[in-house]
């Protein structure tokens, strides 16, 4: 299938494997690659290290075209752009405060930047700050999200940018892509679909957990941070929610240590950062400095095969999802199945 995306991004479909934390690793992106798709490598959990061990994996083990995703507020994102530039990934994707410098980096050296943004208001400053498209997610998408529903923010997105867009938010299969498509999206991007696979490092205890999820078990909440997330309503979230404030701040500053000894970061540079965040305006000090709470509560689940005790990001389309195909079979079926509902509208056209 052939549209705006494919042709910026050099796959064979218009299918984007999103860059969850922990889950989207070189083999899911490898697996991704090699059926066709465009998968992101999750930087924003790793070292600058793991990130160049994960694209030299990816390179080593196929042609396709890949990117990396990683957020331009922390403090080694220079040397990530370093490595995206050095190795030629295809693409970058990343979402809060882009760094002008950084983007213009990459865009100079014909990588393609590709923020997702939730909110109309986003996509002419995205653009406007270099984006060459944008995964826009509804509010029915897992982790951060808005509260839009892809169904009205999609249409109104497209309408206001001349950039590819990739519906992201309540997507799994072929008739999902049609109606991408329909509303003038380019594509689609999936995160939990890809989380549901056989290469998807996910412990299986944990998988069975979003399995057995109904769509009104994948609940919004700001607990984490203070900004609306996406996640499975499971026993840990429960305890969240009873816990108090000074609870919360105690674990944060637990968890903003924990997440800077494993991303080689200083406390100190990660604070600096959360300030320049901040002014930007898109969030407070406080909620950047509690954004390491996320990560390491999801490390617990999704890692670790302890469901219970770490929460479980996913979007509003997991209640509805019931296997967990290889990688080839996902993107073959969705395929297959877009193919034959755009053969049937085609017979709805009227005779002339």
């Amino acid at each position: 299938m052939k549209t705006a995306l494919t042709d910026l991004l050099g796959c064979r479909y218009p299918v984007v494997q999103t860059a969850m934390g922990w889950v989207a690793d070189a083999n899911l992106v490898i697996a991704t690659g090699r059926a066709g798709g465009f998968g992101f490598i999750a930087g924003a959990v790793m070292t600058p290290r793991e990130i160049e061990e994960q694209i030299k994996a990816v390179k080593a083990a196929t042609d396709a075209p890949f990117g990396v995703n990683f957020h331009m507020f922390v403090p080694d994102a220079a040397d990530i752009v370093a490595l995206c530039i050095k190795y030629q990934v295809a693409a970058v994707s990343y979402s809060r405060s882009p760094v002008p410098a950084l983007v213009a980096q990459l865009k100079a050296a014909g990588i393609v930047c590709m923020p997702t943004i939730g909110a109309a208001k986003h996509a002419a400053k995205a653009v406007a700050m270099g984006a060459d498209a944008l995964v826009v997610q509804g509010g029915e998408g897992g982790g951060h999200t808005g509260g839009v529903a892809s169904t009205v923010l999609l249409p109104e997105v497209v309408k206001s940018v001349d950039v590819p867009v990739v519906a992201a938010g309540g997507f799994k299969d072929g008739d999902g892509l049609v109606a991408a498509l329909a509303f003038g999206a380019s594509g689609i991007a999936m995160g939990t679909r890809f989380l549901l696979t056989q290469e998807s490092p996910v412990p299986m205890a944990t998988k069975q957990c979003y399995i057995s999820a109904t769509p009104e078990q994948m609940v919004v909440r700001t607990v984490l941070d203070g900004i609306p997330q996406r996640m499975l309503y499971n026993r840990y979230l429960r305890s969240l929610e009873s816990s108090s404030s000074l609870g919360m701040l105690l674990r944060a500053i637990k968890n903003g240590l924990a997440f800077s000894r494993m991303t080689q970061s200083s406390l100190l540079g990660m604070m600096r950062s959360a300030w320049q965040m901040s002014r930007s305006g898109d969030v407070t000090f406080a909620q950047t400095m509690m954004a390491a709470n996320a990560p390491m509560m999801i490390q617990q689940a999704i890692v670790s095969g302890r469901p219970d005790q770490g929460v479980l990001p996913g979007g509003q389309i997991a209640g509805t999802i019931d296997d967990i195909p290889p990688v080839e079979s996902l993107i073959e079926e969705i395929m297959a199945t877009a193919m034959d509902r755009l053969a049937q509208l085609e017979t709805l056209k009227k005779a002339p």
